[in-house]
């Protein structure tokens, strides 16, 4: 076991204890409740990071055709603000609500010919603020402009120290109203070649598309991962805000 594995992601306690009103057993604190939304902000300090980013996800289906997909953990960014993580546009694009932290890992596919890097950004917005914000992307259809992309996290010694800006190949990006976050993914090609047009993962994902990142399937990558780290979220969440039996 590395010493990765072993990280809290800031200052919060081992073991993914929680604090404060995750204690409570409060009624309300039911999924989507206020109290569910703050205690999903409060995350970032307060869960181990295997609970966020696992060693391994299982993609059961997550491929194309229904293909199973499996990926593996390797490297796990300190947790940061957002200054080095996206392009200039989508920073300012997230800027109405804040960047209270960024979380970031990179995982590579069972063939080590993909490199997707996901990411859980952490806001400082209320539900108003995530709610807004999310209208703003649908109704510019700013998720899907390949001038507002997310940067990659490219680990030195690791399979995707080459993934750089000019490596990205498709992504996803998706704003939660139930939680203060944006949770995205981007995938290149482990061998560092360059991509001339990167394409949303909803696009890269149809069956007629014959771009490079949807014949590689990376689409796939950047779906399938950013799906089940979502669904992490929440889940941890909606367990950490469960009444006591």
């Amino acid at each position: 076991m590395t010493a990765a594995t072993c990280v809290v992601l800031g200052l919060g306690l081992i073991g993914g204890a929680v604090t404060g009103s995750w204690l409570t057993g409060d009624d309300a604190d039911g999924p989507g409740s206020p109290g569910a939304f703050t205690a999903a902000g409060e995350l970032w300090h307060s869960v181990p990071v295997d609970k966020l980013f696992p060693p391994t996800v299982r993609g059961d289906g997550a491929g194309p055709g229904g293909s199973d997909r499996t990926w593996t953990r390797i490297a796990v960014a300190p947790d940061t603000g957002c200054e080095n993580a996206f392009d200039p546009l989508l920073r300012q694009a997230l800027a109405p609500v804040g960047c209270l932290r960024l979380l970031r890992a990179t995982y590579v596919d069972a063939t080590r010919s993909h490199v997707t890097t996901v990411g859980l950004l952490f806001t400082k917005a209320d539900a108003a603020g995530m709610t807004s914000l999310k209208a703003r992307f649908r109704k510019e259809g700013l998720d899907r402009r390949t001038d507002l992309l997310p940067l990659p996290y490219a680990a030195k010694g690791t399979d995707a120290e080459g993934f750089g800006r000019n490596q990205r190949a498709s992504w996803t990006l998706s704003v939660l109203t139930d939680a203060p976050a944006v949770v995205y993914a981007v995938s290149g090609f482990a061998d560092g070649r360059t991509v001339a047009g990167p394409q949303p993962a909803a696009d890269a994902m149809k069956p007629d598309s014959t771009t490079a990142a949807a014949q590689a399937g990376l689409g796939h990558e950047a779906k399938g991962l950013a799906d089940r780290v979502e669904r992490g979220l929440r889940k941890t969440v909606t367990s950490a805000t469960e009444e006591p039996s």
